[in-house]
């Protein structure tokens, strides 16, 4: 079963806690927001992708008949969301799991074996959030993404899932990170080769750290922790997403990770692999940008800076996004990951753009171009 993120009290920045919320919530399922695909293949996907989605589903199925008959449950994982003046993103994911295995305590895995999950589609599962309790379903991936209308303090707030009738399995308890209503400086960051070392660049290293390690054994990006924390030090409770291609198998690692080298606590949105409903692979720049363009929607008084690497395609999603919302996005800053690399500072319109080798870096370059100085923050 895949490895879960930790209670969200173990990954949380310092700060109030949650306060009273109103009594009425509604939720609203995610299913037609980017990057959520719906149960079945449409009917103009190309046909190979329809036979072959089609034929990944009839075979899950047929195990999960198979899982019941022994006796296994819905589990839940919670994962980190958030939460701005549209209401709170829930996240999480709904699984079978045998009598005596919960998932969303389990630690420590190595990578390939967080690839062995049954996911479960079409689950109901009970969102509590303080003073509001919604019902939402699970999707065609087992994913639990959902907007709930509810009216939270900036911060992190508790929220609790339950999966009705199945008394075997405890409630799960996950966290939202409000943002605070007015204007604020927020960070989206990248996770592979930006916040722990992968090596993508060289495709068969970067699959062994993936499937045959567990968080504990990945390795920082070098500075890259002190310059989050120092872009929001003087923000409280500023958002901070960490937006990744990696498979939410990953989440609870990652979620771990980021705690342990003292990364500000927020939001790990990632994807699936394989096949989807309407193409062989996921698109990983277009999962990008469509989250992307989903957190100006939704947090549209928040400034961001974008931070990635050269790795893969950060520098052009980011250029895009600055493009076309200059307005929400105050710079950019992309760690290089060719070693003996220079920093370079350019710029998209108004948008400074700052490369580096590592985040000590990357902060010196940025910190003519930001609002207000910012002090190194050591690792």
């Amino acid at each position: 079963m895949a490895d879960a993120p930790d209670h969200p009290s173990d990954h949380r920045p310092h700060g109030p806690g949650p306060g009273p919320s109103p009594a009425d919530g509604a939720a609203r399922d995610s299913a037609d927001e980017p990057g959520r695909g719906p149960g079945h293949a449409p009917a103009d996907a190309p046909r190979g992708v329809r036979l072959a989605y089609a034929a990944l589903t009839a075979g899950r199925d047929a195990l999960a008949a198979g899982a019941r008959r022994l006796g296994w449950t819905p589990a839940l994982l919670a994962y980190p969301g958030y939460a701005g003046p549209g209401g709170a993103r829930v996240l999480g994911r709904v699984l079978l799991a045998p009598p005596g295995v919960e998932p969303s305590r389990r630690r420590g895995l190595p990578g390939w074996r967080r690839f062995l999950t049954l996911e479960l589609p079409d689950q109901a599962v009970e969102v509590h959030l303080p003073g509001t309790a919604v019902t939402a379903v699970s999707d065609g991936s087992g994913l639990l993404d959902v907007v709930v209308d509810a009216a939270l303090p900036p911060g992190p707030t508790d929220v609790r899932l339950s999966a009705p009738g199945v008394a075997a399995r405890p409630d799960v308890r996950g966290v939202v990170h409000t943002a605070p209503a007015g204007p604020v400086r927020g960070v989206v960051c990248d996770v592979d080769d930006t916040v722990w070392v992968t090596g993508l660049s060289r495709p068969l290293v970067a699959f062994w750290r993936t499937v045959a390690r567990s968080s504990a054994q990945r390795h920082p990006v070098p500075g890259v922790a002190g310059l989050l924390r120092a872009l929001v030090r003087d923000e409280p409770h500023a958002p901070v997403v960490y937006l990744s291609n990696g498979t939410w198998n990953l989440n609870g690692p990652v979620v771990r990770f980021l705690r342990r080298h003292r990364f500000p606590a927020g939001p790990v949105l990632m994807t699936d692999w394989g096949v989807t409903p309407e193409r062989w692979f996921r698109d990983g720049r277009q999962h990008k940008r469509d989250t992307l363009e989903r957190l100006v929607r939704e947090l549209p008084h928040v400034r961001w800076v974008l931070v990635g690497d050269d790795g893969e395609h950060d520098p052009a999603v980011y250029r895009d996004l600055a493009q076309r919302h200059p307005d929400a996005v105050e710079a950019v800053a992309v760690r290089q990951v060719a070693p003996g690399s220079r920093p370079v500072v350019d710029a998209e319109g108004d948008v400074p753009v700052v490369s580096a080798p590592d985040g000590r870096a990357l902060l010196e370059a940025l910190e003519p171009h930001l609002g207000r100085p910012r002090r190194p923050s050591t690792d």
